[in-house]
């Protein structure tokens, strides 16, 4: 299987994968107008990748079959200052006074 691979100008880490290279037919368009103008990365030949970054193969196949795309989130930014007041066995967000 080959897919094609875009990025987004609006949010680094989003990537949407697609059966067919400029083919986003199956897409909704409102998650197209959300992703804006998408930018070829690559064309991935998943039978010679046994893992792929950050995404699970079978749920990426699965999307793949089951809709004809699959979007790839960025990976949730861990918040610093809560993770160091939890680190000090403060709650980890301050109260409003």
């Amino acid at each position: 299987m080959l897919l094609a691979v875009y990025k987004t100008a609006k949010k680094a880490g989003m990537y949407l994968y697609v059966a067919k290279k400029d083919d986003f037919s199956s897409v909704p368009e409102a998650l197209m107008n959300q992703f804006g103008r998408p930018q070829l990365v690559m064309m991935l030949p998943l039978s010679k990748r046994d893992a792929l970054g950050g995404v699970d193969k079978a749920k990426l196949i699965d999307a793949i079959n089951a809709q004809g795309f699959y979007l790839q989130m960025p990976p949730k930014e861990e918040n610093l200052l809560e993770s160091h007041r939890e680190s000090l066995g403060l709650d980890s967000k301050p109260s409003q006074a």
